[in-house]
């Protein structure tokens, strides 16, 4: 039966790899979409100068 554990412990650790993952390409998908929103509401004139 050692091999029943072993089966479902692989499953499961390949399920957490896959869903961390997808919550990495969420996390970059908003970081990329919030950025793009802060840089359409500036003036043109302040990007990063003075």
């Amino acid at each position: 039966m050692w091999y029943f554990a072993w089966v479902l412990g692989v499953g499961f650790a390949v399920l957490l790899a896959v869903l961390n993952a997808m919550w990495g390409e969420n996390e970059a998908a908003r970081t990329d979409s919030s950025e793009s929103a802060d840089r359409a509401a500036e003036p043109d004139g302040s990007r990063g100068r003075p």
